[in-house]
């Protein structure tokens, strides 16, 4: 079984940036992708961005192209999530992801149980 903790979110200004960490614990050997998704209030859960297990491989949605970025320390079993020029439009849940079959598109088995990201205008 794989864990995954996020941490770092919290309330920010528009404009302003945040760093979100997630660390994996279990079976972490078995991890191939992982990746960032998040569901404002009232709507489906969307791929925010993922990364391959080399940290070779990047995948972002359109609208956070230019101000998100993911990156991984395999050492440390983290993946974080960089971003910045935040919006109130960017307000939800982030959920870290992790998949065993590397498909940066496809399905993520194991989740944590997210952080919220609050950006007030």
């Amino acid at each position: 079984q794989v864990t995954l903790v996020e941490s770092g979110g919290r309330l920010v200004q528009a404009g302003g940036s945040l760093r979100l960490s997630c660390t994996a614990s279990g079976r972490t050997f078995s991890i191939t992708g992982m990746a960032w998704f998040r569901q404002p209030p009232g709507k489906t859960r969307e791929l925010v961005a993922a990364i391959s297990r080399s940290g070779g491989t990047t995948y972002y949605a359109d609208s956070m192209k230019g101000r998100f970025t993911i990156s991984r320390d395999n050492a440390k079993n983290t993946v974080y999530l960089q971003m910045n020029s935040l919006k109130p439009e960017d307000t939800s849940v982030y959920y870290c992801a992790a998949q065993n079959l590397p498909a940066l598109t496809g399905r993520y088995e194991h989740w944590g149980q997210g952080t919220q990201v609050t950006v007030s205008s």
